[in-house]
C-alpha cells in the first residue's frame, strides 16, 4: 500500500512544471552604471508607474533596482527563440523586445525575430507603457509560446519597437501572471490559456525565492505545489476581491506594538516588486524605529547592527510573518546596509502596501487562481 501512495505521490510531481529562475542585478555592469543607477532612482524609485493601453489607465509599482529580480527563461516561435523574462504577479502581458527595436536599450536584449518563427501572426493593435520618464511602445501579436513543458499555441503577446529609460537592465521582458481583467491588451494572459486548455493540472503557481536549502534555489513552479520547499502548513488568504492579487493587513508591528495598519489597509503581492512599500508617514515611522538613516534615496543603517534589529511583523489573516532585520536589509552596489522599506509616492484612498520578493524570500507564496485566494508558509 506504501508503494501505491509514493508513486501517487512522484505521479503528482510530475504534473508540476519547474522553471529555475536567476537572482540577478537589475542593472548591467557597465562604465557609468554607478551614475545611470543614482539618475534612474531620481526618477523611477519608489513611484508607481502609470500604465496606458488601448484607452486604459492603471498602475503598476516599479522595482527600486537596488536589489535584484528573479529571471527564468520562455521560448517564443518556431522553431523556439529564448528570452529570460521577470514572471510578475502585478501584471497579466508578456511583452518581449522585437528586432525592429533599434535604440540602446533593445540593443543589450534578446529580440523576436518575428521573420524566423512559422507560426507568428501579427495583430494591428498597438500598446504603450509608461514608467515615470521610461516607457515602451510596440505592436500585439501571437505565436507559439514555451514555459518548460507548458506550450500555448496562438498566444497572444507584446512585441516592443521602441523602449526608453530602460538601457542595461538585465532582464529581456516580462511575463505578467495577474488576473485577465486588467490585461493592457484585452488579451487572454498566458496562465489563463494554458489554464482553459486544461494544459496545468491545477489553476495554481507558486514562487520560492529564499535559496538556502534546495536545488534549484529560486523557482516558479505552475499546476501544483511541492511541499519540499516550505515548512509547516500554508495558511491561506482570501483576496479582497476576485481579480487582483490583493489580501487584507492585519496589522503591522514591530516588538508587539501596532506602528501600522491599525486600521482596514491592503497589501499587493507583488513578484514584480523588490521591496515592501507603504504610505510616506508610515514608512518614515518605521525608519526611525530600526534607526535607518537617510541618504540621498535609500535609507541605511550601520551593517554591524543587521543581527540587533528588530523584527517586523506583518499580521495576515490572524496569522503572524515576521521579517527579521538581515531579511529586510540589503547591500547596494556600495557596500551599503540600506532598509527595504519604501514610500509609495501615489496618495491612495485606503492605506495600502507592496509586499515584494523581500518578503517573499522568506515565505514560499502559492497564488490559487481557483479560488481566489494566496498561501504563505515560511519557506525552508
Amino acid at each position: 500500500m506504501r508503494w501505491l501512495v509514493l508513486l501517487g505521490l512522484v505521479a503528482f510531481s510530475e504534473c508540476i512544471v519547474k522553471i529555475p529562475l536567476r537572482r540577478v542585478k537589475t542593472m548591467r555592469k557597465n562604465p557609468s552604471g554607478k551614475n545611470m543607477m543614482n539618475n534612474f532612482l531620481k526618477e523611477h524609485a519608489y513611484r508607481l508607474s502609470q500604465i496606458s493601453f488601448r484607452g486604459l489607465n492603471l498602475t503598476h509599482p516599479l522595482s527600486n533596482y537596488i536589489d535584484m529580480l528573479y529571471m527564468g527563461n520562455i521560448t517564443i516561435g518556431t522553431p523556439p527563440q529564448e528570452f529570460q523574462v521577470v514572471f510578475d504577479t502585478g501584471s497579466s502581458d508578456l511583452w518581449v523586445p522585437s528586432s525592429f527595436c533599434t535604440i540602446l536599450a533593445c540593443a543589450t536584449q534578446a529580440r523576436f525575430r518575428h521573420l524566423q518563427s512559422s507560426t507568428f501572426r501579427l495583430t494591428n493593435r498597438t500598446f504603450r507603457i509608461t514608467y515615470g520618464s521610461g516607457g515602451l511602445k510596440g505592436v500585439v501579436a501571437h505565436d507559439t509560446v514555451r514555459i518548460g513543458n507548458l506550450v500555448s499555441t496562438d498566444q497572444p503577446f507584446g512585441l516592443t519597437l521602441k523602449e526608453y529609460g530602460f538601457a542595461h537592465i538585465t532582464f529581456d521582458g516580462v511575463l505578467g501572471l495577474n488576473y485577465p481583467n486588467i490585461s493592457y491588451s484585452g488579451a487572454i494572459p498566458i496562465f489563463d490559456k494554458l489554464k482553459n486548455e486544461g494544459a496545468i493540472s491545477e489553476p495554481v503557481f507558486a514562487f520560492y525565492l529564499n535559496g538556502q536549502s534546495l536545488s534549484p534555489n529560486y523557482v516558479v513552479m505552475f499546476g501544483g505545489v511541492d511541499h519540499r520547499y516550505y515548512k509547516g502548513e500554508l495558511n491561506w488568504i482570501p483576496l479582497t476581491k476576485a481579480g487582483d492579487w490583493i489580501i487584507r493587513l492585519d496589522s503591522i508591528s514591530i516588538k508587539r506594538k501596532v506602528i501600522a495598519c491599525s486600521g482596514d489597509c491592503e497589501a499587493v503581492v507583488d513578484t514584480g516588486a523588490t521591496y515592501i512599500g507603504g504610505p510616506r508617514t508610515l514608512v518614515n515611522k518605521i525608519q526611525k524605529l530600526i534607526g535607518a538613516r537617510r541618504r540621498g534615496n535609500k535609507y541605511t543603517i550601520s551593517c554591524s547592527k543587521i543581527n540587533t534589529l528588530p523584527s517586523v511583523t506583518f499580521t495576515i489573516n490572524g496569522i503572524n510573518y515576521p521579517m527579521p532585520g538581515p531579511a529586510y536589509i540589503l547591500k547596494d552596489n556600495a557596500g551599503r546596509c540600506c532598509t527595504t522599506f519604501q514610500e509609495n509616492r501615489v496618495r491612495l484612498s485606503t492605506e495600502s502596501w507592496f509586499l515584494g520578493n523581500v518578503f517573499l524570500r522568506v515565505y514560499f507564496s502559492v497564488f490559487d487562481r481557483g479560488n481566489d485566494r494566496i498561501g504563505l508558509a515560511p519557506a525552508v
